[in-house]
């Protein structure tokens, strides 16, 4: 008897040790993640949570906290480069916009000396026109895109054939391909293609794509729409001297616009725009360049719907 009551208090110390080393273990690891968290809390530092004695569950707990670590991690990174490229815009959009105003002041005050020939006086309101003009497109586009951001522009789909719609905005740029001393090729299915989208915003498409390649292209204007794979496909290319194909991923990028174009006067929103409106019409945008010569292709779910 007093054997087996011996052998049941060494059983309960043996217990009571494991018992007490196993909470000294997790009192010294909450106390080690405590440091740690502390740590964090008070420098900007990637460190992350390392263990002190892998007991129980806390390893599993420390794993948790450090993906958590992690992902804030990333998203505070993402947020830095953001806001950089943000500030970095404004300061170079802000810089755009005052650079139309300076010159057509400057000619208005020219213009106010009265000591000119009628010949030059014509030339100079023609030139404030269109810097006033140059002007008034950028804002348009910083104001549409901030409608686009906010929600506030509402699509109103209905059913009509985007190719008769294609040819007769295209038309409309006639007189700017001539100033460039420029014909486009023109190629256009002559099979109907019904989609069902936004009829302004797919204007606008095509509208900023033709824009982009008169401003940033130096010849070989190629414009086409074409069927494939149940789509449509609205194609711009032109010959290019301001970019490389590092900029291809970046190009539908909210403000991105390459040193050489910077000093044509854009806001670098025209193609961003391109890419909100195509989205929202269950298209999908993509851009290429083969030695010099570049390429805009957006695709466009054809409908069977009939227009009601």
């Amino acid at each position: 008897m007093q054997i087996q009551l011996l052998g049941a208090i060494i059983i309960l110390v043996i217990v009571a040790g494991v018992l007490s080393a196993r909470l000294w273990c997790y009192r010294k690891q909450i106390s080690h993640i405590r440091e740690e968290l502390d740590l964090l809390e008070k420098e900007d530092t990637n460190h992350q949570l390392t263990s002190f004695c892998p007991i129980g569950k806390t390893e599993e707990v420390i794993e948790t906290f450090n993906r958590l670590l992690l992902h804030y991690s990333e998203e505070e990174n993402r947020l830095k480069k953001e806001n950089q490229i943000y500030r970095e815009s404004i300061t170079s959009i802000s810089h755009d916009i005052r650079t139309p105003l300076t010159s057509a002041k400057g000619y208005l005050q020219m213009l106010q000396k009265g000591e000119l020939q009628e010949e030059k006086k014509i030339s100079y309101l023609r030139t404030v026109e269109q810097r006033l003009d140059s002007l008034t497109n950028m804002l348009n586009q910083l104001f549409e895109y901030a409608r686009i951001e906010a929600g506030e522009l509402k699509f109103e789909p209905e059913t009509f054939n985007a190719g008769n719609v294609f040819a007769e905005t295209i038309s409309m740029f006639y007189e700017d391909f001539l100033k460039k001393d420029c014909e486009p090729q023109v190629i256009i299915t002559e099979k109907p293609c019904k989609i069902k989208a936004d009829k302004q915003a797919f204007i606008r498409i095509i509208e900023n794509l033709i824009k982009n390649a008169l401003v940033h292209g130096t010849g070989g204007y190629k414009i086409s729409f074409t069927m494939k794979n149940e789509q449509c496909v609205i194609g711009i290319s032109n010959q290019t001297d301001s970019l490389e194909n590092s900029d291809m991923d970046k190009l539908f990028e909210r403000f991105y616009t390459t040193d050489q174009s910077r000093s044509k006067k854009t806001t670098g929103l025209g193609l961003a725009i391109v890419k909100k409106f195509a989205m929202q019409m269950g298209g999908s945008v993509k851009a290429s360049l083969e030695g010099r010569q570049f390429t805009i292709e957006v695709s466009l779910p054809i409908t069977t719907e009939s227009e009601v």
